[in-house]
Parts: C-alpha cells; sequence; structure tokens
C-alpha cells in the first residue's frame, strides 16, 4: 500500500484508502467526543503533524470551532491548504520541536494529533512544556500514538531493518501506555488516561471494513486482548 512521505522520504501516513478514510472519522470523533463535543461556545484546536489535513477538515467542521494545522512538511501543507477550505480552518508549515516556543501562552483550548508526539518523543523535555503551556486552564491534549504492545508495530519499532522498509525516522519510537502515562504525570497535568483502542488496519480491504470494526468492538472488551490494540489514546488535562 502506497505510503504519503515528506521531503526527506520518511513515512508521514497512509494514502486514503476507504479503511484509512473510515479510520480517520472514527479517531476525529473520538477526539471531538474527549473534547466534549458538540461545544456551545467557540473553541480553538490547534492540531499537530496535521498532514494533508483530513483530520483538520472533520474537526472544523463540528460547530463552534476554529482550528490551526500544523506540519513540518511544506508540501503537505501546500496539499492540505489547497483541498481542504472553510473560514473556521487555516493551514500552516511548523516544526514542533523548534518553533512552538513562538506560540503563545494559554493560547489552545485543545491540542490535538493522530501519530505525531512517537515521532519526537527524544524532545520531549522541550515538546511537552510547551504544550502545557499553550493549553488555556482546563484545555486538553487529545492524542492518538502507536501502541507499542501491538505485535505488528513491536516489530516494526523494534528491528533494525523492518524500520527501514516503513520509512520511519532514526528518532521515531512507539510508547507503551504506562511509558506516555508516566512522562505526561511528570508534566504535571491535572489528570491523563491512556486506552488501548482501534484493531481497524488502514490497509483492510474494503470488503472487510465493517467486520473489523465489528471485531474490534469486541476486542476492546476483552482484557488481555484490548492491550494488543493497534494504538493509544490519550487525554490529558490541564
Amino acid at each position: 500500500m502506497t505510503s504519503l512521505v515528506d521531503e526527506q522520504g520518511f513515512n508521514q501516513g497512509y494514502a486514503l484508502t476507504r479503511a484509512q478514510q473510515r479510520r480517520l472519522g472514527r479517531r476525529t470523533e473520538a477526539m471531538l467526543a474527549a473534547m466534549g463535543a458538540p461545544f456551545p461556545q467557540p473553541v480553538q484546536i490547534l492540531e499537530l503533524g496535521c498532514g494533508t489535513g483530513e483530520v483538520a477538515l472533520q474537526l472544523a467542521q463540528a460547530p463552534n470551532t476554529e482550528v490551526l494545522g500544523l506540519d513540518r512538511s511544506a508540501r503537505f501543507i501546500r496539499q492540505a491548504a489547497a483541498t481542504h477550505g472553510a473560514p473556521n480552518l487555516r493551514f500552516t508549515t511548523a516544526d514542533i520541536v523548534a518553533d512552538l516556543p513562538d506560540y503563545p501562552d494559554e493560547s489552545y483550548d485543545f491540542i490535538v494529533g493522530n501519530g505525531v508526539l512517537h515521532h519526537v518523543q527524544g524532545d520531549f523535555d522541550r515538546v511537552l512544556p510547551n504544550l502545557k503551556r499553550m493549553l488555556k486552564p482546563g484545555g486538553k491534549l487529545v492524542f492518538w500514538e502507536p501502541n507499542y504492545l501491538n505485535p505488528f508495530i513491536y516489530l516494526i519499532f523494534t528491528f533494525g531493518w523492518l524500520r527501514r522498509m516503513a520509512q520511519l525516522e532514526p528518532g521515531e519510537m512507539a510508547f507503551s501506555p504506562r511509558d506516555i502515562k508516566r512522562r505526561l504525570g511528570a508534566l504535571g497535568m491535572a489528570r491523563t488516561t491512556v486506552q488501548t483502542r482501534d484493531f481497524l488496519l488502514p490497509n483492510t480491504p474494503g470488503w472487510l471494513i465493517g467486520t473489523a470494526i465489528s471485531l474490534g468492538h469486541g476486542l476492546e472488551r476483552v482484557p488481555v486482548v484490548r492491550a494488543w490494540a493497534q494504538s493509544l489514546f490519550l487525554v490529558s488535562v490541564k
């Protein structure tokens, strides 16, 4: 299956198959639910690592949202701006390690992302304090991240030849639930929850999507098996 790559040739996402579109839609719905949508008054949402803008667009379709999507890839941002237009949606090129210190304090109600924090965990001592600083009081971090306990994720992140095949960045590493919760706890956030969720793979054949979703719902209710889900869904409240 074709992957989307940035200017440096690293894998930054999957092509928009039917399964990937459904997957992104379900993930955005979960984000909005965790944020407390529908919103009675305007909220400011920052999406980190927005890629070509599919999640940002869906967030902007919720009433009372103002959405800014950031990505370090100018190629992705140009495509996002060209294909996803809305009066309450903007895109800009920025590096979340180098550029976030320039963003003002307490300027966002929510900071979100789909598979972005694991790209910069080596720079967490710089990134996480900025995310907390930029959140308004009571604001939330809402992220989907790869689960290191998932057998497939474990293999491609652990063995060098598989990392190269997957076009992973040198510092890119998936999280275990305990690890990411510990890191956010050390940041001094008021409350953090981490769930293992989602068994729908982005390359699932179209005819199998419904079955995979139904099966995934069941597996997420089985205590041991759900620990092997593909992703971590984390919500951290300032």
